[in-house]
């Protein structure tokens, strides 16, 4: 049998390997969830923990900056012309200068880091947590450096393969970082507490590496060792980059700023804050991030032929059903934050007071669900258009807007205001997005106007039927008001309860999005019927 990891592929291969990439991006977002879980039961929001989030700060800016940078969207359409084109020699060239240079970075940077690691925790990081928790946040910042250079590495091969349309191993291999860490955690965390995760983690990072490997030799990649700049194409991919990486820079500057100011108002709150995020990136990583992946490529190309009004049909059609799900899920988060708190996490470590922490802050996270959501798409619409100068303009004004507004209610508020700023600051940055795209493409047709009532409508039902199960629910999913399996299908159920009252509004509103996704469903369910039982299996 063939394998479809290696090699390029025909697109009969690629839509068969569709299939494969969409259980892999589910997997890895069930075993983060399961990440978290563990991490929670182990570790609770204790100083430990707040200080093994805070030792991520600095591997993660150098990550994210230097290597996911230069190998996302920036490099992909170089080097993928490259081969389109035939030139496949000038292609590897590519591919291994910008792997050198940007290598070779982000190596001499971890290494600085690892040096200035005390200082950097002292007067940057951390600044107001206790020595204790400086100390382990200095020791877990070190193994964590070491993250950075295999996971960069990993990332320059997923690029690589990507721009070849080889997508299975660069969506698997983020299913080996997940298990590494959990099983750090698991196993190692009872022994060494939480430097056993990030140990977890920078195994992971190799595994994440090695797992594209083998896909990188069965594509015929030629490395060599040049670093000169001067190679085609490295050029362009640096013009492009560029934006790219003042806005990254900034992104990971403004969640070092957040954990600074963290640590002035408790020593769990970097913890309490990150679990609720991370509670918020499930839904937004599962609706905008796939459906703003979906659409660069389609609103790219008709922005390229200039038809300019498909490409706002386009983005139009993306935005509504992204708003037609995200709406309802900010309705499940925010009300039902403290019974998706204690059903999740509250265990172990994980105490009343822990979820009580938690849950507050989620529930300003979850307003900011929608704009979180829109900003996504809106990003991508202008990348399509060659524009990344506007997002990164505006990223930078929400940069200064969000750290203005925390330090301003830091003192009233405490941690719940770094919650709070964020969702106001991207509630602005969308409504920047959406202002300057309306006055290129133009405004909101009628139409559109008659759906934002409908939906809103629904929305609105649909949060008076969740708040008034939100009371009871908490209480019925209270640990120690009864059986585990019991609690968590009530949970379940109250879900279904307001998933049905939302689409119900939907149905009797006539929102076109639940009918849309009722069709696609029937035909899918029609073509089973036809085909024969061995082709259903």
């Amino acid at each position: 049998m063939e394998r479809d990891w290696g090699r390029q592929r025909p697109q009969s291969s690629l839509a068969r390997s569709a299939g494969i990439v969409s259980a892999a991006f589910v997997a890895s977002r069930v075993l983060g969830l399961v990440r978290e879980v563990v991490l929670a039961r182990q570790f609770g929001t204790s100083e430990e923990f707040s200080a093994y989030v805070s030792a991520f700060r600095i591997p993660d800016l150098l990550f994210l900056v230097i290597m996911a940078g230069a190998f996302g969207s920036a490099f992909i359409p170089v080097f993928s012309g490259m081969l389109g084109d035939g030139e496949d020699a000038a292609a590897w060239k590519l591919a291994s200068v910008v792997l050198n240079i940007a290598g070779a970075v982000v190596i001499v940077a971890a290494a600085l880091a690892w040096i200035f690691a005390i200082d950097l925790v002292r007067h940057v990081v951390a600044p107001d947590a206790s020595v204790r928790a400086q100390q382990i946040t200095v020791e877990c910042m070190r193994i964590l450096l070491l993250s950075p250079i295999f996971l960069g590495f990993g990332i320059a091969a997923k690029g690589i393969l990507e721009g070849q349309d080889l997508f299975t191993l660069p969506a698997l291999a983020p299913i080996i970082y997940n298990t590494a860490t959990i099983l750090g955690a698991v196993v190692l965390g009872p022994v060494v507490g939480v430097y056993g995760v990030a140990i977890g983690v920078v195994v992971g990072a190799v595994g994440f590496l090695l797992l594209q490997i083998p896909g990188l030799v069965r594509s015929g990649m030629r490395y060599s060792l040049s670093i000169d700049p001067r190679t085609r194409g490295v050029g362009e991919v640096g013009r492009l980059l560029a934006p790219r990486l003042v806005g990254q820079a900034a992104f990971q500057l403004n969640f070092i700023a957040v954990t600074n100011l963290a640590w002035r108002t408790g020593e769990q709150s970097v913890s309490a804050l990150n679990y609720a995020w991370q509670l918020l990136m499930l839904p937004h990583g599962v609706l905008a991030l796939s459906v703003s992946t979906v659409i660069l490529p389609t609103l790219s190309r008709l922005w390229q032929a200039g038809e300019t009004a498909a490409f706002r049909a386009t983005l139009g059609n993306a935005l509504r059903p992204l708003l037609f799900l995200s709406l309802p899920a900010a309705v499940i988060l925010f009300a039902f934050r403290s019974s998706i708190v204690q059903t999740l996490f509250q265990t172990g470590a994980f105490s009343a007071e822990s979820t009580a922490l938690v849950a507050a802050p989620l529930s300003f996270l979850a307003a900011g669900l929608v704009s979180y959501a829109l900003v996504e798409a809106l990003t991508r619409a202008f990348y399509a258009m060659h524009d990344t100068r506007t997002p990164v303009v505006a990223g930078l004004i929400i940069i200064v807007l969000n750290i203005g507004i925390s330090i301003a209610l830091l003192d009233r508020l405490g941690y719940l205001a770094l919650a709070l700023a964020l969702s106001v600051s991207t509630t602005v940055e969308a409504i920047i997005l959406a202002a300057v795209l309306r006055k290129r493409l133009g405004g909101v047709t009628l139409r559109t106007r008659n759906w934002l009532i409908r939906i809103t409508a629904a929305t609105a039902v649909t949060a008076l039927v969740a708040a008034a199960l939100a009371g009871p629910l908490s209480e019925a999913t209270t640990p120690g008001n009864g059986p585990r399996l019991q609690q968590l299908a009530v949970f379940v159920f109250a879900l279904a309860v307001v998933a049905a009252v939302y689409l119900g509004s939907a149905w009797i509103l006539r929102i076109p999005e639940l009918f849309v996704s009722l069709s696609h469903l029937t035909g899918r369910l029609e073509r089973l019927r036809g085909l024969p039982a061995s082709a259903r299996q």
